[in-house]
């Protein structure tokens, strides 16, 4: 990751200065995540925020049937990681996992409380990225119970194209609470339009 590139990321979110980010990026741990496997499994400990410089995960419940529930994608300069298990220090809920080789740096719970303590900017940017986040996961429910399945994967689409570009769409179907093949026919409709 360039230092540049998250300088101006953590820059939409905050004010800071070039050495502040350089700080930031060297309490990162960088990560290679082979395609397909797990950063983390359901029943582990979550013990690190991921941020993603390449690639895609998914973050998914397997539920007793074994069949398995996409809560979220997260792609380039996307944090992710089940936070009821890295802040209550209990069992992940769900798997995060590779859909393509990836690339992400990590912090810590500890290295974040820290650098919290150090530069407060960030306990601010931290924040606005968990309002955020709590606002999309709303939308998310109103779309749910509200937009047909039309709707739906138009809006995905139009959000995240690069998700529908690089992950089966199983997991989209997944995501959008249909069928895959439900969304087949919903993508052979919408090119006869």
């Amino acid at each position: 990751m360039k230092p540049e590139e998250l300088h101006d990321n953590l820059g939409r979110y905050i004010k800071i200065s070039l050495e502040e980010t350089a700080y930031f990026l060297s309490l990162l741990e960088k990560k290679e995540i082979p395609n397909r496997k797990f950063l983390l499994a359901q029943g582990e400990p979550c013990t690190y925020f991921s941020l993603v410089d390449k690639g895609c995960l998914i973050n998914y419940f397997t539920d007793d049937a074994g069949d398995d529930h996409v809560l979220q994608f997260a792609t380039r300069m996307w944090w992710t990681a089940d936070l009821d298990s890295l802040f209550r220090g209990i069992p992940a809920e769900y798997n995060i996992r590779a859909m393509g080789d990836s690339t992400v740096y990590q912090l810590s719970k500890d290295v974040w409380m820290k650098l919290n303590n150090e530069l407060p900017q960030f306990e601010r940017y931290f924040r606005i990225i968990f309002q955020n986040a709590l606002v999309a996961h709303q939308k998310r429910i109103i779309q749910n119970i509200s937009d047909t399945a039309d709707q739906r994967y138009l809006k995905f689409q139009k959000a995240y194209p690069e998700v529908i570009r690089s992950v089966p769409l199983k997991y989209v179907a997944s995501y959008l609470g249909i069928t895959p093949e439900f969304l087949s026919k919903i993508r052979r409709d919408l090119t006869t339009r």
